[in-house]
């Protein structure tokens, strides 16, 4: 099997590659830009594939043909901004929308299975639930331009007709090894684990909502060997299409997850409570859970992770010994 991976030597990207060579596949083009990060480069020292090639090039010879007489046999396309708070919303276009657009058509026009990242961020603030039912998925209304930039290409899919024979996955809050060169998006585990190794405890959010206590608020963490392991799930059934959630169908609170983190080190929950900033009290959300009915429908059946059996991974085989996937 030949595979293009974007956004390869990134979180997720570069976890999809170790899932793959996991199955022995090793044939593999990663797509990314290093650029100057100092931990990026480093997700890629363990993996096996064939070639790199930065993500300018890359498109500049899809849209000069170079690739079409390639025989790819699937494109796992992960690259992208992934920044909540980035607010260049030209960036966001041209790095989400155009460069995801011209990948789809080239995958459509060479018979390549097409995989892609959307965002749970597109469900918003969750009014309208978070239920992967494609007919209702132009009706979402996402809270920033990230959010937006990956509705506007599942609503352009789904126009064009080719999310009939491509597979949109939407993830929650994804954590796990190889995030370390995420800076600000890093995951609140990787960040906890810091602020424990640095002080001792971890800060955490007040509650300003009175169904919920402080540490309380619910969001379904995913441990990104199940994302890979779901992803691999399209890669081997051809015949699935459409959007997907991936997630566990279980919210947790943040007070499970700094514990699940602390005891993973050894040591007993130390958590202190502060004032949320005024600027997102009024757009925090309070609960997130993914909907993965129609992911069990296909067939997909295997355990996910329960959050302190991630952790305690994550942590031990992972952060404390200062290893990558």
């Amino acid at each position: 099997m030949k595979v293009i991976v974007t956004g390869g030597a990134g979180f997720i990207g570069s976890a999809m590659v170790w899932q793959l060579n996991q199955r022995g596949i090793t044939d593999i083009l990663i797509v990314d830009h290093l650029g100057s990060n100092p931990e990026k480069w480093k997700n890629l020292r363990k993996l096996q594939y064939t070639d790199y090639m930065e993500r300018e090039e890359f498109i500049e010879q899809i849209e000069d043909g170079a690739f079409d007489e390639c025989d790819f046999d699937v494109i796992i396309h992960l690259g992208a901004c992934s920044s909540t708070t980035q607010t260049d919303c030209t960036y966001l276009v041209h790095n989400n929308y155009e460069f995801s657009k011209a990948l789809a058509i080239y995958a459509d026009e060479n018979d390549v299975r097409f995989i892609y990242a959307s965002s749970a961020a597109t469900y918003g603030d969750g009014e309208l639930g978070f239920k992967d039912d494609e007919a209702e998925s132009g009706k979402l209304i996402p809270l920033n331009m990230y959010g937006y930039s990956k509705q506007m290409f599942d609503n352009w899919m789904k126009e064009t007709g080719l999310m009939d024979k491509a597979v949109a996955c939407k993830f929650f809050n994804v954590f796990g090894p190889n995030e370390y060169h995420k800076e600000s998006m890093r995951s609140f585990i990787l960040k906890s684990y810091e602020q424990i190794k640095e002080c001792g405890k971890v800060k955490l959010f007040k509650s300003y909502n009175p169904n919920y206590k402080d540490g309380e608020m619910l969001r379904d963490f995913v441990y990104v060997k199940d994302i890979v392991s779901m992803i691999m799930h399209f890669v081997d059934h051809s015949e699935l299409h459409g959007i997907y959630n991936m997630g566990t169908g279980k919210a947790r609170n943040w007070n499970d997850l700094v514990s699940a983190t602390f005891r993973a080190m050894g040591l007993e929950p130390n958590i202190e409570y502060i004032e949320m900033p005024m600027s997102i009290r009024n757009q925090y959300q309070y609960f997130t859970e993914a909907d993965i009915s129609k992911l069990r429908s296909t067939g997909y059946d295997k355990p996910t992770y329960t959050l302190e059996e991630a952790i305690t991974d994550y942590v031990q085989n992972y952060l404390m010994k200062n290893e990558r996937l």
